[in-house]
């Protein structure tokens, strides 16, 4: 059961991070497995990493996902590399921090362009293969800000989280006659590099905010990416799963036992 041998999968900003998380334990389960961010060096860093994991080839395309032109390209390449796609990991997401007071257009657009448009392109680039597969997998990484919670400096982050919930719900009741399902993940704290950068006091107070007593690892979002990618969960789609140790669920911080 869960056998991931062989399927074909990429991941949009998978080259650290969630993404990079998603791509090693979808490598170690002999996926063929394709990152795509707009580094290059760290791409050629990720996939020297991962390459041997598994029984899996892993290769890197270059991609902005803001640019529907170089979703088209990407997918092309990985379609080429792998003879198809399987698996679709709409994982590419930034998070800067502006106030409501102080936010530019600029700011918003590279959030929404990013994250929502982003998420539009790299779905719409992948279908075809997708289709072709019989039994394609789409996989959102939202979060639990935005669709749960908010956080001061995210009202454009927030906002575009919820809006690939939108997105996922009508996109799964479209592409569920072609074998496709469409499901997100929804992320709490996770100690990746952009977290750390908050500082160690956010780290700290948001580690007591969880029940269960410590910061997610990258690597605890794959674990359901790949279940939900698995032929078994075929049944499943238009659902968000948060993964976040219970942190949404005190009433207070006074109700979270050390």
């Amino acid at each position: 059961m869960f056998d991931l041998q062989g399927r074909s999968v990429l991941i949009t900003g998978g080259s650290k991070g969630i993404g990079r998380g998603i791509a090693t334990v979808f490598a170690k389960a002999g996926a063929n497995v394709a990152v795509s961010a707009r580094s290059q060096d760290q791409l050629d860093t990720c996939v020297g990493d991962l390459d041997g994991l598994g029984s899996g080839k892993v290769i890197a395309v270059r991609a902005d996902v803001s640019d529907r032109d170089s979703c088209t390209a990407l997918a092309e390449a990985v379609t080429d590399a792998f003879g198809g796609i399987d698996v679709l990991c709409a994982n590419a997401g930034i998070f800067p921090d502006a106030r409501l007071s102080t936010m530019t257009p600029e700011q918003l657009e590279e959030v929404l362009g990013v994250n929502v448009k982003g998420t539009f392109y790299a779905v719409q680039a992948c279908l075809d293969a997708l289709t072709a597969s019989g039994s394609g997998r789409v996989i959102l990484t939202s979060s639990i800000t935005g669709p749960i919670t908010g956080f001061p400096g995210w009202s454009h982050y927030g906002a575009s989280k919820s809006a690939q919930l939108g997105f996922m719900r009508t996109a799964a009741i479209e592409l569920a006659p072609h074998g496709i399902t469409v499901n997100a993940i929804l992320p709490g704290n996770i100690l990746t590099e952009g977290l750390a950068d908050m500082g160690p006091d956010y780290l700290a107070g948001m580690t007591r905010s969880i029940p269960a007593g410590a910061l997610g690892t990258p690597e605890d979002i794959g674990h359901l990416a790949a279940f939900l990618a698995t032929r078994e969960a075929g049944y499943i789609t238009g659902q968000s799963i948060a993964v976040d140790g219970g942190q949404v669920l005190p009433e207070s911080p006074d109700a979270v036992t050390p």
